[in-house]
């Protein structure tokens, strides 16, 4: 399924007649509210599957992991690394910043939680019943079920293959399913604005919202600016090896074509061209590096999601223990995993993130408005992640060859 500025062009057309018409007549906004609902409504309706079999399409892909070389741990390593680096980015930001200070909201149907510990969070790694996790959207031991059961059919041998081939079938279906589900985003953008600005009163009352929605934008854009500028160009210099310079200007087509499409699948043949022709790194590398990457590396994407959780807590004044926080760390790491390469998939594990602290679904109608806007720098992100994951494994590749050659 393919997006292209039509597409986008519909959805930033959602977003002005929304606000036009929730902003102008703020009654009506609130009657076409529903549209947003069934939206948001599908969003939950593919998470689980979508995060499930992505998961265990990822895990598969990586072949019999009792096989599995020294490369394929050590780049598993980097793009948990890299990920991990850039959610605890994001969290420090939004903690810093507090985008969200001063806006309230009342939540619809708001969940009474009880005291969060670590100890229950492990414990809640293992559910008793993996259908009843399913049913209740819990996502954090949906992934561990997924891992295992990813890595079991991976070890499994001819007889998985019948399985994995339903779960690659199945995660395609989803994906297409996903596309399709996004072609109706214009008019679900169109109610949750509209009924966004109906419930703020109109124009007149928005602007301090608008306002902390812009300090959002901000926060997240720093972050990925941090992560994109700073971070991987340390890490492609000190452990690539590489001039980061020149390096980045043979990437650019493929990151021109990441911002542009929104997708980082669309972009992978960009990808690996730009990587092997032009920087020079070897197809054998590249060929496992890149592609895994453009399954279970999504950088850009965690860190969104983790600033987009913490926002939408203190928008709605519900605050967030440090354990909370960890198990936001954990969420928007690992869902990310579970992000398809597609334009708004993350909006798809943002569902995931929040159910996971018990954070209201309708707060994603805040973000929805400049959502389009973000997915584009975090794809860019994603991308270069990914090629300065080229580099770094196959320096660490040429490094234990040198080795064994001595």
């Amino acid at each position: 399924m393919k997006f292209g500025r039509h597409t986008l062009l519909w959805i930033l057309g959602g977003v002005v007649l929304g606000a036009l018409t929730g902003g102008t007549f703020p009654a009506a906004g609130g009657k076409v509210g529903f549209l947003g609902e069934v939206f948001l409504n599908f969003l939950t309706m593919l998470a689980v599957p979508l995060v499930v079999t992505s998961m265990i399409v990822g895990v598969t892909n990586l072949g019999d992991l009792r096989k599995l070389g020294r490369m394929g741990w050590q780049t598993i390593a980097y793009y948990m690394a890299t990920t991990g680096i850039s959610v605890a980015i994001g969290i420090i930001l939004v903690n810093m910043i507090r985008p969200g200070e001063g806006l309230t909201a009342v939540a619809q149907g708001q969940v009474q939680r009880g005291e969060f510990s670590l100890a229950q969070v492990v414990v809640g790694f293992v559910p008793k019943n993996i259908f009843k996790a399913m049913a209740e959207t819990k996502i954090l031991p949906l992934i561990v079920f997924s891992l295992l059961f990813g890595g079991a059919l991976s070890a499994t041998g001819g007889r998985g293959r019948i399985v994995v081939e339903f779960f690659r079938g199945a995660n395609e279906a989803l994906m297409k399913l996903v596309g399709l589900v996004m072609y109706f985003a214009p008019l679900g953008v169109f109610g949750l604005v509209a009924e966004r600005l109906g419930k703020a009163g109109g124009w007149e009352e928005f602007g301090p919202e608008l306002g902390k929605v812009l300090n959002y934008s901000l926060t997240v854009l720093v972050g990925l600016t941090l992560h994109g500028v700073v971070v991987l160009p340390f890490i492609l210099w000190a452990v690539g090896r590489r001039n980061v310079s020149s390096y980045a200007s043979n990437l650019s087509p493929a990151l021109a074509t990441a911002f542009s499409t929104a997708s980082s699948s669309a972009t992978l043949p960009v990808t690996i061209e730009c990587v092997v022709r032009r920087n020079e790194v070897s197809e054998e590398v590249a060929g496992f590096v890149l592609p895994l990457g453009a399954t279970i590396n999504m950088d850009g994407t965690a860190l969104y999601e983790a600033v987009a959780a913490i926002f939408i807590s203190q928008v709605y004044n519900i605050p967030l223990s440090p354990v909370q926080q960890i198990v936001v760390f954990i969420t928007a790491t690992l869902a990310s995993i579970g992000a398809a390469g597609i334009p708004q998939a993350g909006l798809v594990t943002m569902v995931m993130v929040l159910k996971a602290v018990d954070l209201p679904l309708e707060g994603i109608a805040m973000l929805l408005s400049v959502d389009w806007f973000l997915d584009r720098f975090r794809t860019t992100v994603n991308v270069w992640g990914d090629s300065v994951g080229s580099a770094v494994l196959e320096r660490l590749r040429s490094g234990e060859v040198e080795d064994e050659v001595s």
